[in-house]
């Protein structure tokens, strides 16, 4: 039977169920379980496609197209799986759904009504859309972790809330369980740990039905025992139920959190599951993973040039790029973020980075600031990433500063243009909604020599997500290419401009798709991984050695292949750059780690060279 774990918030949104959501699903599948995993977001949009980045962060684009909430995002991320657009479930969609029968009649004249016709269509939805495969193998998923968005107790979350008071019963009380996540305020003029919100929370919730078999206490510091015994006392549940998610260093800290809690057993004997009796192959490197990012010493800074700065999750999935990228070099990000709409040409210059990345986005609000950073990048020599109108502006700067086409833009932005390097709307751009170039898409190089050709491994195409209405004027590609700026990738029928590369420079790359989308920790996406090379100046060594080591071919969770830390041998911090102590330190780490997972004797003469 299908395992259906159910992950609830109370007190206030935004404390981190998606990241738990995720870390269960992975300690689940460290156990050697098909996982799978839906959001359900109570807002009526159908989806997140015409959301504004400050109103609920990035849009994420899944294979199908689909245009989700960003959590879907931590889900892939963490589990390494590939979604769908009905993993994603609205009150838009659901209320949709039924509309539309009743139009077909299939109701039969009968008056429609939340209870039981919504409440049923959304059991349907759950149970259908968990067992479709989401892992490369196509094997049906054995388990489900649902994630409820919001708070318990708003109006909007209230017909799901009981469906799913009629789903534990459907599917029998083995088969389902309910996770309550929820805030341990810690007031400043106090220190004391309060209980209270969770309290009512549990309260609230038992009272519409469905009793927390786990409460995950989200908190600044570790829960002390007595707050622990409390919460266990007044919220109906053993102290072992009591989960702590203290704050951490890293968020891929918090799986082997919940695993060193006996979260696993728990799921073993609650669910009936025959678990084995200890995860170690997937979770071993997200140790190793989490231990190497608390140790790293050398910093390099990226300047992301955008203009919904002021909102960090407006670029979930890039910065998250960027840091596994980081990792995979050892090396610790530093992120500048620079608002294009306030970019003035010295703003670069007095505090220095090593890259730069100008994102996607929509509309004429700052994209001259986008283009004078580009500008700065090109004749600065230093590594810049374009990517979807990142790599549309460079063409445009390309075009002023070059060709002398001084008038050159985006029929998006300047539709009167005499040289529309930018044009070919995707779709009429009336409808708003679904009506760009959405999902996966095949990019087939045109050359051998391309610097990300060979970053993806000397691929000769790679398969992407796109999320776009405009395009490169394919009728002016001549005129660029007489001047050392290459259109290196293009699609299956040699129409649209996909890739670009520039000579003469350390890494000067744009890409109309969005390679963010399907970074991992583990397996960092290689043109962010191109930038993050040249921008710690390590990109012509690392070519120079025939990419032996390609960033889609460094995970497999079955396999038990090596992490990057011993794959990019190479990359290890020069010695003339860390102190003895520190030197030691590191020497240490790797002696301790090497005892955990290895019977083999350890080289207590070896120092990094």
């Amino acid at each position: 039977m299908m395992k259906y774990i159910l992950v609830t918030g109370g007190v206030i949104s935004g404390i981190g169920k998606g990241i738990i959501a995720s870390s269960v699903g992975t300690i689940l599948k460290s156990c050697g379980l098909h996982v799978t995993a839906i959001k359900i977001d109570p807002y009526i949009n159908i989806d997140a496609g015409t959301f504004s980045p400050y109103e609920h962060g990035e849009v994420f684009v899944l294979d199908d197209g689909g245009e989700v909430d960003l959590d879907l995002g931590n889900y892939e991320r963490f589990l390494d799986i590939r979604l769908t657009r009905d993993n994603n479930l609205t009150t838009g969609k659901i209320y949709q759904s039924v509309i539309n029968k009743e139009r077909k009649g299939d109701y039969l004249g009968k008056t429609v009504q939340v209870v039981p016709h919504i409440t049923d269509a959304i059991q349907e939805w759950v149970m259908k859309q968990a067992r479709v495969p989401v892992d490369d193998d196509d094997v049906e998923p054995q388990v489900c972790v649902i994630e409820l968005g919001g708070t318990v107790g708003d109006i909007e979350s209230m017909p799901f809330i009981e469906a799913f008071r009629q789903f534990q019963f459907k599917v029998k009380r083995e088969n389902f369980c309910n996770i309550h996540v929820s805030l341990i305020p810690q007031p400043s003029a106090t220190g004391e740990q309060k209980t209270k919100p969770t309290q009512n929370s549990v309260r609230e919730l038992r009272g519409l039905g469905l009793s927390p078999d786990l409460i995950m206490c989200r908190c600044a510091n570790a829960l002390d025992n007595a707050v622990k015994e409390k919460i266990s006392m007044f919220c109906h549940v053993e102290p072992e139920q009591v989960i702590c998610v203290h704050d951490v260093s890293s968020i891929y800290k918090v799986p082997l959190l919940l695993e060193d809690q006996g979260v696993v057993g728990y799921f073993s004997r609650r669910l009936d599951m025959h678990i084995e009796g200890r995860p170690r192959k997937m979770l071993a490197k997200w140790k190793e993973m989490s231990d190497r990012s608390d140790r790293l010493l050398e910093h390099c800074s990226i300047a992301l040039v955008g203009k919904y700065t002021k909102f960090s999750d407006s670029y979930a999935s890039v910065i998250k790029a960027l840091e596994h990228s980081a990792l995979a070099i050892s090396h610790k990000l530093d992120v500048k973020y620079v608002d294009s709409a306030d970019l003035e040409p010295g703003m670069l210059q007095e505090d220095p980075v090593s890259g730069i990345l100008v994102p996607g986005g929509f509309g004429v609000r700052g994209t001259e600031g986008k283009i004078c950073a580009i500008n700065w990048a090109r004749k600065q020599k230093k590594p810049f990433l374009g990517v979807c109108l990142g790599m549309q502006l460079a063409v445009c700067e390309f075009a002023r500063n070059i060709l002398g086409w001084e008038d050159a833009n985006s029929t998006e932005f300047d539709p009167e243009s005499k040289h529309p390097v930018i044009d070919m709307p995707e779709h009429n751009p009336g409808q708003m909604g679904g009506t760009m170039r959405l999902g996966k898409r095949r990019t087939i190089f045109k050359t051998k020599n391309s610097v990300l050709r060979k970053l993806y491994g000397d691929a000769e195409y790679v398969d992407e997500r796109h999320r776009h209405r405009f395009e490169v004027n394919p009728e002016l590609k001549g005129h660029f290419e007489e001047k050392g700026f290459h259109f290196v990738g293009q699609d299956v029928e040699g129409e649209r401009m996909e890739v670009i590369e520039l000579d003469d420079h350390p890494y000067f790359v744009g890409v109309q798709y969005h390679p963010e989308f399907t970074s991992r920790p583990i397996k960092p996406s290689p043109p962010y991984f191109g930038l993050l090379l040249a921008a710690a100046g390590k990109l012509q060594g690392y070519l120079q050695k025939g990419c032996r080591l390609s960033p889609r071919d460094t995970y497999s969770d079955r396999s038990g292949s090596s992490s990057p830390d011993s794959e990019i041998s190479e990359l290890k911090i020069p010695s003339s750059q860390v102190s003895p102590q520190d030197q030691y330190s590191l020497f240490l780490q790797d002696k301790s780690r090497h005892q955990s997972t290895s019977n083999a004797p350890f080289n207590d003469n070896f120092l990094y060279h």
